[in-house]
């Protein structure tokens, strides 16, 4: 049994979870945080919606740690994509992610979107989760994230991120529940469904709820191989 944190940033991304199995759910308030208990198969999830951004995806990610003692973490949500290969509705685990809007290159002399403590400008997920997606899915998509907080709509911008980091797709969130995951020593894993490509914001709006569909049984079967 493993009792399993998740951040999800919007409530059409947790809402077609829930609603993919019909789950009986205990809703709490914690702080600004609307925060989700349930059950998938014996193992216990704490669910937290946490808003939009790197810094509240963080800031519930700690909370999961500090305050549930979850014993790994799961983000998932939408992403935009930045490449043709990656197409609205695909579901895709994260490999790797860059914060790409981090800079101090102008004082220490470092690469944009890399960290010092991390010998890369790509920091990595947990590698024992994704083989277990893989193991579900071999297929699924494996991809870079480039995260920041900024809505990426301008097609220029894309293609800058997928040439500059070899960055797939892009989103909001991920860079924070990754970096507060892996200074706490907690496993992490990132599963993202493609909202939208070339159609920007517009795309978004009407493709949001579809492709949250896409991840809900992928994240049901994981659940059951964690033991």
């Amino acid at each position: 049994m493993k009792k399993i944190g998740m951040v999800v940033a919007m409530q059409s991304e947790v809402k077609s979870f829930l609603e993919g199995k019909n789950l009986p759910v205990e809703m709490q308030k914690r702080g600004g945080f609307d925060v989700m208990k349930f059950h998938l198969g014996d193992n216990p999830v704490i669910c937290v919606k946490s808003g939009v951004g790197e810094i509240l995806a963080s800031s519930a990610t700690q909370m999961l740690i500090s305050e549930f003692g979850v014993d790994l973490i799961i983000n998932f949500g939408v992403c935009g994509s930045l490449v043709d290969g990656v197409k609205v509705g695909d579901v895709a685990v994260v490999n790797g992610v860059v914060h790409y809007d981090f800079d101090t290159s102008a004082f220490d002399g470092c690469e944009v979107g890399r960290y010092l403590q991390y010998p890369d400008v790509i920091i990595r997920p947990d590698g024992e989760l994704i083989e277990k997606v893989k193991q579900i899915y071999p297929e699924i998509n494996q991809v870079v994230c480039a995260s920041a907080d900024k809505f990426v709509a301008d097609e220029k911008i894309k293609q800058n991120l997928a040439k500059t980091f070899g960055a797939s797709v892009c989103e909001m969130e991920s860079a924070g529940v990754l970096l507060t995951s892996l200074n706490a020593g907690v496993p992490c894993l990132i599963i993202k469904a493609v909202s939208d490509g070339k159609g920007g914001a517009e795309e978004f709006k009407q493709m949001v709820d579809y492709s949250s569909r896409r991840y809900v049984e992928l994240i049901y079967k994981l659940s059951e191989s964690l033991r």
